[in-house]
Order: C-alpha cells, then sequence, then structure tokens
C-alpha cells in the first residue's frame, strides 16, 4: 500500500495510526488542514475489508471536514479517525473506545473527535473518561448530545434554498422529497421535512427504518434500487458515500440533488455530469456541516441557540454557492471548493512571516 502516495493524492500533511492488541483497536486518524485552527471531526466504527479501503476513506472524508469547516466560518481544520470494527463479535467495545480516547488525547488536542457512522453518544462518553478532546457529548457534562438534528435542520435549509433557486418557491409544501436513508440524519430530515409539508419517499436497506418513517411521516416507501429512478422535485442522498456514479446519475429523476451524506460524488468528474443533465447539485459538505456547527460550539462553550441560528445560514451558503454556478455556468461542486480554496489561500498568505 502507497500510503504516501494517497496521501499525496488528497494533498496531506499527517496520518496517525494506532494498534492496541488488548482490545482489537485499529484506528486511523487523518489530519487534512489545521491552518483555521485544530482538526475536528467525526469517529466512524465500521468493518472494511482491507486497511488500504479504511485509510481511503479516512482520508477522503478528512479533506471534506476542512472543506465543510471553512465554508461554515469555523475556526476549525479538518480530520476524521476510522476505527476498522473486529471480526470478532464478542469484543469488548468500552475497553476499544477508551484505548482509542487515548489515541486521541496523546495528540494533545490537535484532533477533536466526534460520533459518526457507527458511533453514537454512549461511545462519546467512553472517549469522555479518557480525554477533553471529545464533543458530541451528554448534555449533562455540558455536551450538545446527538448532533443528527442539527444536521438535517441545515440539509432542510439547503433543500429550501435550491428549491427557491430551480423551482421558485418559497417553501416545501407539496415539494416532493425521495430520500435514500433514514438512519439518524435521515430519520430528521424526514422530520424536517414532514413539518414544512412536503412529499416523502424514502428507502433504507432496514425495511424497519422505512417503515416507520411511513407510520411517522406518511413517507411511501420505495425499494431500494429504485430510489434514484423515482420521480420527485429532490433526491437526497443521506446513507454512506459515492451515492452519485457512473451507475446512478444517468437514473435520477429529480431535478435537485441534496441531501446529508458525506462524499456523495464518487469522483469529482461526477459532478460535471450532474452539471450536465441540468441538476442543481448541493455539495455535501456545503449542505451537511449543521452537524459539525453544532458540535464545534461544545469547544468554546455550548449555546443551542446560536448552534441553530449558525445552521440556519446554511441556506444562504447553498443560495450563494447555486447563484455564482448560474452566473458562470461552473458545476456547483467547483464554485464551493473555490470559495474554500480562496479562504485557505488568505489565511496561508496571512500566516506568512514578514521578510
Amino acid at each position: 500500500m502507497d500510503v504516501f502516495g494517497l496521501m499525496a493524492s488528497y494533498d496531506y500533511g499527517e496520518v496517525h495510526f494506532e494498534r492496541d492488541a488488548a482490545t482489537g483497536l485499529k484506528a486511523i486518524i487523518a489530519i487534512h488542514d489545521t491552518r483555521l485552527g485544530p482538526a475536528l471531526g467525526g469517529c466512524r466504527f465500521l468493518p472494511y475489508a482491507r486497511d488500504e479501503d479504511a485509510l481511503v476513506d479516512a482520508l477522503r472524508l478528512a479533506r471534506g471536514m476542512t472543506y465543510k469547516a471553512a465554508l461554515a466560518d469555523l475556526p476549525h481544520g479538518g480530520g476524521k479517525s476510522v476505527l476498522i470494527r473486529p471480526q470478532n463479535q464478542h469484543f469488548d467495545r468500552a475497553a476499544l473506545f477508551m484505548a482509542f480516547g487515548r489515541f486521541v488525547d496523546n495528540l494533545g488536542g490537535h484532533y477533536i473527535t466526534a460520533e459518526d457512522s457507527g458511533t453514537g453518544l454512549e461511545d462519546m462518553e467512553i472517549i469522555r473518561s479518557v480525554t477533553k478532546h471529545v464533543t458530541g457529548v451528554d448534555v449533562s457534562h455540558g455536551g450538545s448530545g446527538d448532533p443528527s438534528p442539527f444536521t438535517a435542520l441545515g440539509v432542510r435549509r439547503g433543500i429550501e434554498a435550491c428549491v427557491k433557486i430551480r423551482l421558485g418557491r418559497a417553501s416545501l409544501e407539496g415539494i416532493h422529497v425521495a430520500v435514500q436513508g433514514v438512519g439518524h440524519v435521515g430519520y430528521q430530515l424526514c422530520k424536517e421535512l414532514a413539518a414544512e409539508g412536503a412529499k416523502i419517499s424514502v428507502a433504507d436497506v432496514d425495511p424497519l427504518k422505512a417503515e416507520r418513517a411511513t407510520r411517522e411521516f406518511g413517507a411511501t416507501v420505495v425499494a431500494l434500487e429504485h430510489i434514484f429512478e423515482t420521480e420527485c422535485d429532490v433526491l437526497a442522498p443521506c446513507a454512506l458515500g459515492s451515492a452519485l456514479n457512473d451507475h446512478t446519475i444517468p437514473r435520477i429523476r429529480a431535478t435537485i440533488v441534496a441531501g446529508a451524506a458525506n462524499n456523495q460524488l464518487a469522483e469529482p468528474r461526477h459532478g460535471d455530469d450532474i452539471n450536465a443533465r441540468g441538476i442543481l447539485y448541493a455539495p455535501d459538505y456545503a449542505i451537511n456541516a449543521g452537524g459539525l456547527v453544532n458540535v464545534a460550539a461544545e469547544v468554546v462553550g455550548y449555546d443551542a441557540e446560536k448552534s441553530r441560528e449558525r445552521t440556519m445560514k446554511i441556506y444562504d451558503t447553498i443560495h450563494e454557492i447555486a447563484e455564482r454556478s448560474a452566473k458562470t455556468l461552473t458545476p456547483t461542486y467547483r464554485v464551493a471548493d473555490l470559495m474554500v480554496e480562496e479562504k485557505l489561500a488568505r489565511v496561508t498568505r496571512g500566516s506568512q512571516p514578514h521578510l
């Protein structure tokens, strides 16, 4: 495995590895950029077929966190941790996450962790027992709890901006949204959409989760393999990454793609493919920043109302990206990248010593 080649391809400076034989911990912490502040990003706990797959996942996700934090005007860089779930189903989860917490603590605040796919509030509480460099902890300990509602709020606001730009509608009343994945964030997004009067279709690998959306929000269940070809106003990918690819993009029958998943484009060129089809794409790291905005507030002292106000501004960010895209005939993902790179370049220039 060409580790340094992979790091170069994602423009990296550092990656940290930890193995703890006693607990079965195999962890990677990828720190992409810290020009704006200490790296902040979630902890993913999933099985991986190969160690290389785990590394690539960490590299891609942490880079996205740099861009997400910059676009949301947060004083943080991008980082992400990936824990490879042991094949042995009888591992001691608490001991494993304590070992991971010590790994985080050894970095001295250079990286601050949070929950992500495969982890939750209970895991963050275990990590908190051995390091202060963790967010998303219980409200009784000064934390913000589950960030999913804030992520969903930001996505809903982003969808509203897209609907205004593309469909000329000021509300989501009667707008049909097809949600791929109704886990933590997807469920909360359905809740947000239902409150605004949207029509909802859902698909999930777990039929019980899809049925719950039907019971609580009146959603129509669609077979997972058909969600991309559902005729709707908005397609909202809310499962794992790479959902927008050579196979799915030609099948999309939506006017807008705006969802909560990270790394929705399998490759950057797929952003061009979506644009060529005349579909308005809300760049994932721009629209799904609500959770990061929320946990970042814990670092300075959590205030739920301020986090909500900041998350609501995702509407303005998506609106600006869409407008600049239309004016310059540039795909939205390129516009968002350019906005971030301009900001990071200013920080770099401002930090150079006077000669």
